[in-house]
């Protein structure tokens, strides 16, 4: 994923733009993180008015996707207008060489007018999702996740998801300590699994201080995942019922407790493959696994691979940027 491209057009969201440059446009080598090629691409390099007064100059024409490992769409202000045809058969073309296509926040509007999406799951804007659905009947539209991928199809909710998805792109291809680089450069938190909620349906006094508690909980056992975590332990600490916050849980993160433990384990475990020579057993303990034959089903189901083929695509980089066992 060095060579990202943009697809930009009249009316895109100045926003989504903002993010995928800031994620890919700046040289972080330093930090360990690949240097990447950004490029904005459109029909021609006529300059491209944007809302706000904003004007962008396009470096690329559409041909350069051929050549793209991961090809982003920002969202346009008004997401019924109409596509370039030209654009829409460029995210057509890359989509069938096998090319990842990741569609920000009403850029889902776009891939579903290319025909992208029949018959897929996406998301988009709790706002807009009615409408995106009465639009497109044949989109198996969501209204819940911050991002969601189908048959290598990335969509997001609103706003600040797009950073959410952009970051998780870099983590599956580059891993987590390059996708934890980019977030601390740009002073946001480093992961939220895609099944987050969007938002809280109709909060109350109350309910602040139930989501206050399910934070506290949340950092807590992140603290704290090299222990065994049952969701009465969880309960305990937010002064609980299990029954009652397994409940809660669901409502503020739009998952289980158990599916959260595991996503925040396998990021754990993929942090530890990546900077340390610690053994997979002791990898499996350190992440919170009861064994490493549990830790090896969860990790080659989520990642793709098992845990030393992950070490072994990883740990290319220089050793200076890899922590000693003594150190962790």
């Amino acid at each position: 994923m060095h060579r990202v491209a943009a697809v930009v057009q009249p009316g895109i969201r100045s926003f989504d733009l903002a993010v995928i440059t800031e994620v890919w446009g700046p040289d972080r080598s330093g930090v360990g993180v690949p240097r990447f090629e950004l490029r904005r691409c459109a029909v021609d390099t006529a300059p491209i008015a944007l809302p706000g007064g904003l004007t962008l100059a396009p470096d690329r024409r559409l041909d350069w996707l051929a050549g793209a490992d991961l090809v982003v769409v920002p969202a346009l202000a008004e997401p019924t207008d109409p596509t370039p045809e030209p654009v829409l058969a460029a995210l057509r073309e890359a989509h069938a060489r096998g090319v990842p296509v990741a569609a920000l926040c009403a850029g889902a509007f776009i891939l579903a007018e290319a025909g992208l999406l029949a018959g897929r799951r996406a998301v988009t804007h709790w706002w807009l999702a009615p409408q995106l659905a009465e639009r497109h009947p044949e989109v198996l539209v969501e209204d819940a996740p911050l991002y969601v991928e189908d048959g290598g199809l990335w969509t997001s909710a609103g706003v600040a998801s797009g950073i959410d998805l952009c970051l998780h792109l870099v983590r599956q291809a580059h891993g987590s300590e390059a996708a934890a680089a980019i977030a601390r450069s740009m002073v946001t938190g480093p992961f939220r699994t895609g099944d987050h909620a969007q938002y809280l349906d109709r909060p109350t006094p109350a309910a602040d201080r139930t989501a206050e508690a399910l934070a506290a909980v949340r950092e807590r056992a992140l603290r704290q995942l090299h222990e065994p975590l049952p969701v009465a332990r969880l309960a305990r600490w937010a002064g609980m019922s299990p029954r009652s916050f397994a409940r809660h849980f669901a409502a503020a993160t739009g998952t289980t407790p158990h599916r959260w433990l595991l996503g925040h384990r396998i990021d754990e475990a993929r942090r530890l493959l990546e900077r340390t020579d610690h053994p997979v057993p002791e990898v499996a303990r350190r992440a919170g696994f009861a064994s490493e034959v549990t830790f090896r089903q969860h990790f080659t189901a989520q990642v793709g691979m098992s845990p030393r083929a992950y070490r072994a695509v990883t740990t290319a980089a220089p050793a200076a940027t890899r922590e000693s066992p003594q150190q962790c």
